[in-house]
């Protein structure tokens, strides 16, 4: 047997795709659309769930997100109160049936496009740099979204939706579908950019650069007025521990807001033309 005495010849070349998240990282500031229509899914059928429960399985399949809600050992202990039993499989198709029109309508109500999105993805377009992105929603959700979003400034060359793989995040499949609809390789050329643990987790598992999102999303969790009304000591101390839970999800890179990225761009790209990989 012969056995190569060199690794795999190292990538030199330049970023060559960004892969975006859609709600809080390029549309819906805050991620509010998904936390109004779980909160108001579960009272309809009679169950508190606070925004921070709604918030904890950010990014995820909705589908898991309705299970993983259930799973909460205070959602479950009211469900148990009013139906005599602990949630079910079934449970779940019933509250995702009735979850889909009603996330629908929400994300129309949260379709604005973040400060600074167009302009960075005018940059990246500038340097040859491909756009992707991948979402938590079903494509059904998402059909109303595109057109709005790219009339406002936003869209992607591929939008890979997580009823259209196997599994969604961490899974790294939506970030590798959307690689390869972009016909773009080695995986290091990619950089993945979101908002939550599991975008981290999703562009990590695909061998991306991660860049987690800290203000305009799910970990700071505060709609532009909101964050427009916090006390700047405050919100430096939440920004921090957003950014904390970011990195600890093991994010290569945070920023504040999309339209800080291409500094880290720049950044990721001077390293691979000296070798480094994710």
């Amino acid at each position: 047997m012969i056995v190569s005495s060199e690794s795999r010849k190292r990538y030199l070349g330049p970023v060559r795709a960004v892969i975006f998240d859609w709600a809080g990282t390029t549309v819906d500031y805050g991620s509010m659309a998904p936390v109004d229509a779980f909160i108001e899914l579960f009272r309809r059928h009679g169950v508190t769930v606070s925004a921070e429960e709604a918030r904890r399985p950010m990014g995820s399949y909705k589908k898991d997100h309705v299970r993983l809600i259930l799973s909460m050992e205070p959602v479950t202990r009211q469900w148990q109160r009013l139906h005599g039993r602990p949630p079910s499989p079934e449970d779940v198709e019933l509250l995702y049936c009735g979850f889909i029109p009603l996330q629908t309508e929400m994300i129309g109500h949260h379709a604005d496009v973040i400060p600074g999105v167009a302009a960075t993805v005018n940059w990246l377009r500038k340097q040859g740099i491909v756009i992707g992105s991948t979402t938590g929603y079903t494509r059904e959700m998402m059909t109303s979204l595109l057109p709005q979003a790219a009339a406002a400034g936003f869209s992607s060359q591929s939008t890979v939706c997580a009823d259209e793989v196997p599994a969604g995040r961490p899974a790294p499949w939506m970030a590798l579908t959307s690689a390869m609809q972009l016909g773009v390789y080695p995986m290091e050329a990619c950089v993945k950019v979101g908002d939550t643990l599991v975008d981290i987790a999703e562009g990590l598992n695909a061998g991306m650069w991660t860049v987690g999102v800290s203000k305009t999303g799910n970990e700071l969790g505060l709609a532009l007025t909101e964050v427009a009304a916090t006390p700047p000591g405050d919100l430096a101390s939440k920004l921090e521990a957003a950014s904390h839970r970011l990195l600890g999800a093991g994010a290569h890179y945070v920023v504040e807001e999309v339209a800080q990225l291409p500094a880290t761009v720049t950044e990721i790209a001077e390293r691979l033309a000296c070798g480094e990989r994710p």
